[in-house]
């Protein structure tokens, strides 16, 4: 218990001297140390505040950049969209100038082959494989080539129309991600570190998902564009080739339907100028053929009008005959009589020119008729060439389209 109450231990007072000293010292020494510390930590405030505002300019930088990039890609999709779109209408006008070409093709086709099929009618040796008939069977031919080449351009343009369009719509996707990413950066562009909308964001650092290099991004957007260019050239191309092979089409078709033309004003000539030598000839054989008749009649007449003379004589002769005894002379008028009628019975022999004229007379008739028969073939001719095949092939006409 004494030793309980016992009085502190008394230091010296140079030991006193030393404490006070080590705790100025520490103190001192803990001072310095924590100023250091301060300065530090304004220095590092210092640089972590100049780099973040540093770093934050430079994403604003980079996102203004970004925005520029997006609004240049958008504009170039945008125009070429502009021009596919007006490529793809133009190339429609061209689609349906190809549908009319074709649709006025069929008429003449029909018209050509109804031609050939009427001229099958026609009879006997006018039934030629003649210049007509040729010029009418490349007509068909021609008109069958275009018919084929126009559906043929009309299934490329069909196909030109459908690249088209997938060439714009594939643009009008990106135009969308476009406008969406512009959207969304516009939107981080609007953000400071003032506003309500910030908020920290669990592994927003983290690279996940179907991330794309800017490399790949540019050229997602280059090989839309380059589409783009590649359908719209070809479009031009095919335009081109449209506009050459309607004008030569129509070329080909009418000069052919002219040369056909000019075939059946030819061919109509001749068949009028071998009518009109027939009917000349006709008309030179029924004057033979009166003629003839006439020629007939009087050599029957002639023949006629010797029975009287010939009896006559023959009467005398017989009776003469009959005279008596030494009477029974050949005397002049014996020798008259009987060379009487050796004359008149030669003469009436000699009508036998009367059978030969019958005769001339049954071949006019038979050349008549076949005058008649082939002037009515002619005219059968005319009919179908110059009525039923001019007439109608006066509706053709070919356009331009």
């Amino acid at each position: 218990m004494a030793r309980l109450l016992q009085a502190p231990p008394k230091f010296h007072p140079s030991e006193w001297d030393i404490a006070n000293k080590m705790q100025c010292a520490s103190t001192e020494s803990q001072k310095s140390r924590s100023e250091r510390m301060t300065a530090e930590s304004r220095r590092l405030l210092d640089e972590i505040e100049k780099t973040t505002q540093k770093t934050q300019s430079d994403a604003n930088k980079k996102i203004e950049q970004r925005r520029e990039e997006i609004k240049f890609w958008k504009q170039e999709l945008d125009n070429k969209r502009e021009q596919i779109i007006h490529e793809t209408e133009v190339l429609l006008t061209f689609k349906t100038r190809l549908e009319k070409s074709l649709e006025s093709c069929k008429e003449p086709l029909i018209i050509a082959q109804k031609c050939l099929l009427n001229r099958q009618r026609r009879a006997g040796i006018d039934l030629v494989h003649d210049e007509v008939e040729q010029e009418l069977v490349k007509e068909a031919e021609v008109l069958q080539g275009v018919i084929a080449l126009l559906g043929r351009t009309l299934e490329q343009t069909n196909e030109q129309i459908r690249l088209n369009r997938s060439a714009k719509y594939n643009l009008e996707m990106d135009l969308k991600d476009k406008f969406t990413a512009l959207m969304i950066d516009d939107y981080c562009a609007s953000l400071t570190n003032n506003i309500r909308d910030i908020r920290y964001a669990d592994n927003a650092v983290k690279i996940e998902g179907n991330f794309v290099s800017p490399e790949d991004w540019r050229d997602f957007s280059n090989i839309n564009v380059e589409k783009a260019d590649k359908q719209r050239n070809n479009s031009l191309a095919l335009r081109v080739l449209i506009d050459g092979i309607l004008s030569q089409t129509a070329n080909d078709i009418r000069k052919q339907c002219e040369m056909v033309n000019v075939a059946f004003r030819n061919r109509v000539k001749e068949v009028k100028d071998a009518k009109h030598k027939l009917e000349t000839l006709l008309a030179m054989v029924m004057d033979e053929t009166s003629s003839q008749e006439k020629n007939i009649a009087a050599l029957k007449k002639a023949i006629t009008d010797k029975e009287g003379p010939v009896k006559v004589a023959q009467t005398r002769l017989e009776a003469r005959n009959h005279r008596p005894n030494v009477e029974l002379c050949y005397d002049t008028v014996q020798y008259k009589l009987i060379s009487e009628v050796q004359e008149i019975t030669k003469n009436i022999q000699r009508q036998d020119t009367l059978a030969q004229a019958e005769t001339e007379l049954k071949g006019l008739n038979r050349r008549q008729l076949s005058l008649e028969e082939e002037i009515q073939v002619k005219e059968n001719t005319l009919y179908i060439d110059e009525v039923l095949c001019m007439q109608m092939r006066e509706s053709v006409y070919i356009n331009n389209f």
